[in-house]
């Protein structure tokens, strides 16, 4: 385990136990949600409504793979009635705030039940993943870069549930991390940092909506475990 990932496991265990001792409003900025259901009751498995374009992959991709859909060849699809997602968010960046505001409007157009968990400080980031795992979403939407190590030490010991990287990736994700990427963004942690065409301006209105809108299309139709590349063919 390269070093600082290992500081890092040491800290979210203290957090983890922090947690436990203080309760579950532990180091989170703010929860909210927009729904009324309190999801404590069961309800059918979220499917997609709708069909990906033929041009969206051309055939099953290989976990860790990046695929490059044809723009637009998502936007068939939308998510089943009473879809509960929570967004897990940090930072107050530009781009952070582009991509959440994005999130909101496809939860509004899509009727989708969102919750958000903001993490406020570094010491948030475990128990904040947490959070949103205790609230048994059907999908965990991540925005702001610096989550990545903090989800890839999380998400492999919780391969149940579905989580959605928008505008970043993790450098080794498993098969339930699904990530939507381009050639301005493309965060990858782990000591990597950010790629050398990182460019925060290319966190447009339009680009990080269709990064919301293809990375959920890919996950009710299970292509998960890759990354969705969208910049251009």
């Amino acid at each position: 385990m390269r070093p600082h990932l290992r500081a890092l496991a040491a800290s979210a265990a203290t957090a983890a136990t922090a947690v436990l001792a203080a309760g579950c409003g532990f180091g989170l900025g703010s929860i909210s949600g927009s729904g009324s259901d309190d999801w404590s009751r069961p309800h059918p498995a979220p499917s997609a409504v709708g069909a990906l374009g033929r041009d969206f992959v051309a055939a099953s991709p290989a976990p860790e793979a990046t695929v490059t859909p044809r723009p637009g060849s998502w936007s068939g699809v939308h998510p089943s009635e009473d879809y509960r997602v929570v967004l897990l968010t940090t930072g107050d960046d530009r781009p952070t705030k582009a991509l959440v505001k994005a999130v909101q409007d496809w939860a509004g157009d899509e009727d989708v039940d969102l919750r958000t968990v903001v993490a406020d400080r570094p010491s948030d980031y475990i128990p904040s993943i947490t959070k949103a795992m205790d609230m048994t979403p059907d999908l965990i939407v991540s925005a702001g870069n610096d989550l990545v190590d903090p989800l890839a030490m999380v998400t492999p010991n919780h391969l149940s549930q579905p989580f959605l990287v928008v505008g970043a990736e993790l450098a080794e994700p498993t098969g339930n991390v699904t990530a939507v990427d381009w050639s301005g963004a493309s965060f990858r942690g782990e000591g990597l940092g950010a790629s050398s065409t990182y460019d925060p301006a290319s966190f447009t209105a339009a680009r990080c909506a269709a990064a919301i809108r293809a990375g959920v299309a890919a996950v009710l139709n299970d292509l998960t475990g890759i990354v969705i590349w969208l910049d251009q063919h």
